[in-house]
């Protein structure tokens, strides 16, 4: 056993930060976690937020709660500026003092990503992305607003721009929000509204690739996209956007006019790379060893998101799954190092396959040699996103939610939520 503890700094509660601290639960170590926001965010369900179904409270849970029986845990709100490797200490800007350092032993990076807008930041005004809570508001609320100024609206005409949705990304962010707008449109919202019928809403997805879920089979792809025709989405496929304004969308020469855009494409990672001045790939990720460490660096890891590693040859993705394993792998690597005890094999991803969902009761799923499409693979997205959710007043606070919103069409929170000055 050490003379002194060891301090272990983990920096973001995402997925690979709180797997870390749970595997770090019984070593003898001193874990600060650091996240400039006080909850842990279930990221794949942000759309259901967006899109009604779910409040922000069903899909987020406090960190220091999750992470209360943790005795050798200590949580930090505040936001990372910088590293100094030399010294070993991260600053932090907190809620009334800026550039406070955090000393460390041993480093853990599980920073997450933001949105891409691949070179045109400009984009950004006029077409949120959906990264956080804060985000899916802003979009449920975008939404929500455009049927109201529609139904206010007395000149028939400007309700189809109003009312047009447009995606820009057909990855499963994308999928799973337009075809959520898409059920939405014709079940909770066609009986309250009376001068505009929801269900004319035009829900336009665009991708630059040759087909949506371009991760997925092409089988399974193609019947994504034969669900998202059945839903009445269009699916404009290998056509890139050079422009967006508050007035709409120029798609590959065409004018498309729409109120509502929302980008659910290209992802950044966080500037972890910077701080560290590290080898990082063409997408800014921090190349990392097989023992998930940085090069040169034996005592800072990099997990989840922000990190780049490569496994049979192929790079691995950006999921929960892996940020989760990674967090779990780089927990046991620094308790086995303070143990004194022998390191453990190189990190491995286990892959359990890739799931998205596509409107009410329909899911494509890809694991292995399996693939499923329809409404088994619906059962089984619903229970694993029930199982990883935080906590277990959670699971059965969404699971109600959904079996509710399945029976009546009904949505838990559709609500305009914004701050109005006095």
């Amino acid at each position: 056993m050490p003379d002194k503890e060891a301090v272990v700094v983990i920096v973001g509660g995402g997925f690979g930060g709180l797997a870390a601290a749970r595997a770090l639960r019984g070593a003898p170590v001193k874990v600060v976690l650091i996240d400039r926001v006080n909850h842990h965010l279930f990221q794949p369900l942000l759309y259901q937020v967006a899109t009604s179904v779910l409040a922000p409270g069903q899909i987020a849970s406090p960190i220091r709660g999750i992470l209360r029986n943790n005795g050798n845990t200590t949580v930090i709100l505040g936001t990372v500026t910088s590293i100094e490797l030399a010294s070993r200490q991260v600053f932090v800007d907190t809620q009334d003092r800026a550039t406070v350092p955090v000393s460390y032993d041993y480093l853990i990076l599980a920073t997450g990503q933001t949105h891409s807008y691949f070179g045109h930041d400009e984009f950004e005004k006029y077409a949120p992305g959906l990264k956080n809570l804060a985000d899916a508001v802003a979009i449920r609320n975008k939404i929500l607003t455009a049927f109201e100024l529609a139904e206010a609206e007395e000149d028939p005409a400007r309700h189809k721009d109003l009312l047009t949705f447009i995606l820009v990304g057909a990855g499963p962010t994308g999928v799973e929000m337009a075809s959520a707008i898409a059920v939405m449109v014709h079940s909770t919202l066609k009986r309250d509204f009376r001068r505009v019928d929801p269900a004319s809403a035009r829900i336009v997805l665009v991708d630059m690739g040759p087909r949506p879920l371009g991760t997925f089979a092409p089988e399974l792809s193609q019947a994504a996209l034969e669900r998202l025709k059945k839903l009445g989405v269009e699916v404009m496929l290998g056509k890139g956007v050079d422009s967006i304004d508050d007035e709409g969308v120029m798609v590959a020469g065409e004018r498309i006019a729409s109120r509502t855009v929302i980008w659910t494409a290209g992802v950044a990672p966080s500037p972890a790379g910077r701080w560290l001045n590290a080898e990082t790939d063409r997408a800014g990720r921090v190349k990392i060893r097989h023992d998930l460490s940085v090069q040169d660096h034996p005592e800072i890891f990099v997990v989840g998101d922000t990190a780049s590693l490569e496994q049979d040859g192929k790079p691995l993705p950006g999921v929960a799954q892996v940020a989760m394993q990674q967090g779990r792998y780089a927990g046991d690597l620094i308790e086995r190092r303070v143990r004194g005890k022998a390191s453990p094999r190189p990190f491995r991803y286990f892959d359990k396959g890739n799931l998205a969902v596509v409107g009410k009761g329909f899911a494509v799923l890809q694991s292995g040699k399996v693939q499923m499409s329809g409404f088994g693979a619906w059962l089984v997205w619903a229970a694993i996103h029930l199982q990883f959710l935080a906590q277990s007043s959670l699971r059965v606070s969404v699971f109600v939610q959904w079996v509710w919103t399945y029976c009546t069409g009904q949505r838990g929170s559709r609500l305009i939520v914004k701050h109005h000055a006095n």
